[in-house]
C-alpha cells in the first residue's frame, strides 16, 4: 500500500465545537466520525480572539503553535504560555481551559486522543528524518513550514500537506525543508 498524500488544498474548514473559531481536519479515525465519536482526529485551527476552549471529555490533546504570536491557555485554573512556534503542549481535553492570545491571531496545530481508544504523541523534525510505523501504529507528518520530499515515491509537500503511513508500510526517508510535525498513533486495544 501506498503512503496516504493529504494535500492542505483540499480541507474544508467548518466552525469550532463551541463556534468560537473555524477549524480544518487534517484526518480523523474512524473515517467520517465526527467531533463526538473519533478515535483520534488531526486538525488545524484558526484561532482569532482569545476565549474558552471546548470541552472533549475523555480526549488527551497535544496543540503546537504553527503561526502567530502564542497564548496562554489556563487549564483547571494554571496559567501555561504557549508562545514557542512548533513547540508542542500536551493537556487534557477534560479540563476546562481558556485561550488568551498574546498579541494577535494565530493558527495551531492539533492531536486529539480518546483515551480508551488512541494514544499517540507528536514529535518535531527540521532535517532528513525516517517515517517508520511500529507495529499496530500509523504515523502521520504535516509540514508545518517550509516543504518536504518522500523519497521512495518522489512527492513533493507544499506548507501544511501531509502522509499518512500504515503499519503494514515501508519505511519511508522524507526530507525537510523546514518543520516537520510527525505524530505516531496507536489504537488501545
Amino acid at each position: 500500500m501506498a503512503p496516504q498524500i493529504l494535500r492542505a488544498h483540499e480541507r474544508t474548514p467548518a466552525p469550532w465545537k463551541n463556534g468560537g473559531g473555524v477549524t480544518t481536519e487534517v484526518l480523523a479515525h474512524p473515517e467520517g466520525s465526527g467531533t463526538d465519536d473519533f478515535a483520534w482526529r488531526i486538525s488545524l485551527a484558526d484561532v482569532a480572539g482569545s476565549g474558552p476552549f471546548s470541552a472533549f471529555e475523555g480526549v488527551d490533546r497535544i496543540i503546537t503553535v504553527v503561526d502567530g504570536p502564542g497564548m496562554a491557555l489556563t487549564v483547571d485554573g494554571t496559567e501555561h504560555v504557549v508562545d514557542t512556534r512548533f513547540a508542542p503542549f500536551a493537556f487534557s481535553g477534560d479540563a476546562t481551559t481558556d485561550c488568551r492570545l498574546l498579541g494577535g491571531p494565530l493558527v495551531d496545530f492539533n492531536v486529539m486522543l480518546r483515551r480508551t481508544e488512541a494514544k499517540g504523541d507528536v514529535r518535531i523534525e527540521r532535517g532528513p528524518t525516517r517515517l517508520e510505523p511500529a507495529p499496530g501504529t500509523r504515523v502521520l507528518a504535516l509540514v508545518l513550514d517550509g516543504t518536504a520530499s518522500l523519497h521512495k515515491d518522489s512527492v513533493h509537500l507544499d506548507r501544511l500537506d501531509a502522509v499518512l503511513l500504515q503499519d503494514d508500510e515501508d519505511p519511508a526517508d522524507i526530507a525537510v525543508d523546514g518543520v516537520l510535525a510527525v505524530v505516531s498513533l496507536t489504537e488501545v486495544r
